[in-house]
């Protein structure tokens, strides 16, 4: 897989209520709702009442361009899941019987679970939803539905939705078998992986410096026997979504801060009315070098974590514009990224000599769509191609007003009274979890990401499955390395020298215990993030073990993390790094797969079953999401507009109805 860009949010707590004051001195509901093993929020928009008119509208027009894709991503996910929805939308809202009725209660939470998954699989684990209501029920409800509402597939949609062998797995990455034709993602079609990875070969150039994301915008599929790609582009696949999607973006360009953004967002509109990688290449390097203005977004095909393959791009869309006060920090990292390269742990062939056009920044998010909705990442850095990123440099980002309402939405909810070993260590992360945090983050994207280089003539798909795994593990250690360095205090970033021993217990325990919530009894861990974060902790875990680096404490029956020397535990993520590169910059598939395999996969059944146990008496849902606020414009007698309200009321459930009535587009 490519550079792999988006460090998913991984909130640790989650809060059973929490309040504060919004703009308007109301107070400020941050959890909007609770089912099955998610929570969802609400953001605020902090500072958006204090941007110039023009700048108002420019993020509503691409806030319109953002929700306009929602079904691309739907679709993407699986073949049957527009349709799905479709049908469960219509029972729902046609409904008139008991709403207290259990088969009624069991269809809505599963199509709550379908909304967030944007499908019928999970959004992390990628396992298909289990429904609570019987086939009876629904196909009851169905002929009860208006003619022109019954679908003609019906006996298939119930197939799929109730037959757990039918599309089981949305991304299946197991060892030792076709992960194309076992994964129920619409990427792929009729084609198995050794034709997919036959076809690849046989097209791409080892000898080009500047190669295109193969793969990235197209469907794989046969026609007469024949392996081709189907582009996502206007005119073929997606173009009533990416119509839409064009519409508000040429809207957007007549409100561009300045001619460099315009051409950004023209060369963008260009690149979805032809579907031309290079193009997509052109308008990467132009994005990447706008530094200056204070509105950006993120708006196509970008992270292939839904794709096994590690090639095929999810739509995501976030608008975002600068925190102005808070870039503070990442401008620093930035200007010296060079240092940060010269004195990394890794083999210096592997080594940037000069890191070019790095740039980072703190950012408030405006909309959330497409990969990134409701689950999203609090950090981004992009473009993914890695001869974009080693020629033109990158662009980070930390979404702190997403950071800050997870942090609102967790405080009192007993996780470091539950699974933090001892007093001291609490305090500890009382004291420095916020900016420990968003540091992390900061040193994951701004430099982990565009840290190193590949050796000439190495493919950047040559991890293949693991790809994903091993680039986030990459980013991650880079991050975890330079936390307890003294150059972020000298930097005026951290004012202790002890304060990334928060972060550093954090991580451990998360990685080794604590993810372990979000896995079913008796399952492997799959998804990338996650493997990353064990694979980590298991890792250091075990080389420090002739040290008693990391020791694992029983007390009153419960295991505790206690971490016995922090410098050592450094010294040991400095090495792993240092491995990691060498396998990312050699191109060392076999290697990085035993690496994987070896630590990232398996899960210990006593220990996992024992924090399972522990969180279900906290009542925390491991997983959460947000809804968007509304954007209103106010238009002037010209036409032109003038100012743009922004309101946070909307639930959840009205939320999902309104952008599937109002912004259905394939």
């Amino acid at each position: 897989m490519k550079s792999i860009a988006k460090f998913a949010a991984i909130a640790l707590v989650a809060a059973t209520s929490c309040q504060t004051k919004n703009s308007n001195d109301k107070e400020f509901n941050y959890v909007v709702d609770r089912f099955a093993d998610i929570e969802v929020l609400r953001y605020k928009v902090p500072g958006f009442e204090e941007l110039q008119p023009r700048q108002k509208a420019l993020i509503y027009y691409l806030t319109e361009a953002a929700i306009a894709g929602r079904d691309i991503l739907c679709d993407q996910n699986g073949k049957y899941n527009l349709a799905i929805r479709d049908l469960i939308e219509n029972v729902y809202t046609s409904y008139s019987g008991d709403k207290n009725d259990a088969e009624f209660q069991a269809l809505e939470l599963y199509l709550k679970k379908i909304w967030f998954g944007n499908g019928i699989h999970h959004h992390y684990s990628t396992d298909k939803f289990t429904p609570e209501f019987s086939e009876s029920f629904l196909r009851q409800q169905v002929a009860e539905l208006p003619a022109e509402k019954q679908p003609a597939e019906l006996d298939l949609l119930c197939d799929v939705i109730f037959n757990p062998e039918v599309m089981a797995k949305r991304v299946n990455q197991a060892d030792g078998v076709d992960i194309i034709t076992t994964s129920a993602n619409n990427l792929y079609d009729g084609v198995t992986q050794a034709e997919v990875e036959k076809y690849y070969n046989s097209i791409k150039d080892p000898n080009d410096p500047t190669p295109i994301s193969y793969g990235l915008n197209t469907r794989v599929t046969k026609v007469d026997g024949t392996v081709v790609e189907q582009t996502y582009c206007i005119g073929q696949l997606y173009s009533p979504a990416i119509e839409r999607i064009v519409d508000n973006l040429t809207h957007a360009a007549e409100y561009a801060e300045n001619d460099n953004q315009r051409q950004i967002i023209t060369k963008l509109i260009e690149y979805y009315t032809t579907g031309d990688l290079r193009t997509f290449d052109e308008y990467s390097i132009l994005w990447t070098k706008d530094t200056d203005s204070q509105v950006d977004f993120v708006n196509g095909f970008i992270e292939s974590y839904g794709d096994p393959l590690g090639m095929t791009g999810a739509w995501e869309s976030i608008v975002n514009f600068k925190n102005l006060e808070a870039s503070h920090r990442t401008e620093v990292l930035s200007a010296n990224a060079q240092w940060f390269e010269d004195n990394s742990p890794v083999d210096s062939r592997f080594k940037k000599s000069e890191v070019k056009g790095v740039s980072a920044k703190v950012i408030t998010a405006a909309i959330l769509a497409g990969d990134a909705y409701p689950a999203t990442p609090i950090g981004i850095n992009l473009p993914n191609a890695n001869w974009i990123r080693a020629e033109h440099g990158s662009k980070s980002v930390t979404i702190e007003n997403i950071t800050q309402a997870y942090d609102e939405a967790s405080k009192g909810n007993g996780f470091n009274e539950e699974f933090v070993i001892d007093d001291a260590t609490r305090s500890l992360l009382n004291d420095y979890p916020f900016i420990t945090d968003n540091l992390h983050t900061d040193l994951h994207e701004c430099l982990g990401h565009g840290s190193g280089r590949l050796l000439p003539g190495v493919d950047p798909d040559a991890m293949k499955a693991h790809g994903s795994t091993i680039e986030e593990t990459r980013a991650d250690l880079f991050a975890l390395y330079y936390l307890a360095d003294p150059k972020l205090v000298e930097l005026g970033l951290l004012d202790n020298p002890e304060a990334y021993k928060a972060e550093y217990y954090k991580y451990i325990l998360n990685g080794l215990m604590t993810q372990l919530m979000r896995i079913e009894p008796g399952k492997d861990i799959e998804e990338a993030h996650m493997r990353n974060r064990q694979l980590i902790a298991k890792w250091a875990y075990e080389h420090g073990q002739n040290d008693n680096v990391i020791e694992l404490v029983k007390n009153e029956g419960k295991t505790y993390i206690k971490i016995n020397d922090y410098d050592k535990l450094r010294d040991l993520f400095g090495q792993l790094l240092s491995e990691v590169q060498r396998i990312k910059s050699e191109g060392d598939y076999e290697a990085g797969r035993t690496l994987v395999e070896n630590y990232a996969v398996k899960v210990d059944p006593a220990l996992h079953n024992e924090v399972l146990e522990r969180y279900a008496k906290l009542n925390i849902a491991p997983y959460k999401g947000f809804v968007n606020p509304i954007y209103t414009p106010v238009f002037g007698a010209d036409g032109e507009i003038v100012d743009v309200t922004v309101d946070y009321t909307e639930d959840y459930i009205t939320q999902m109805l309104r952008y599937s009535r109002d912004y259905r587009t394939l």
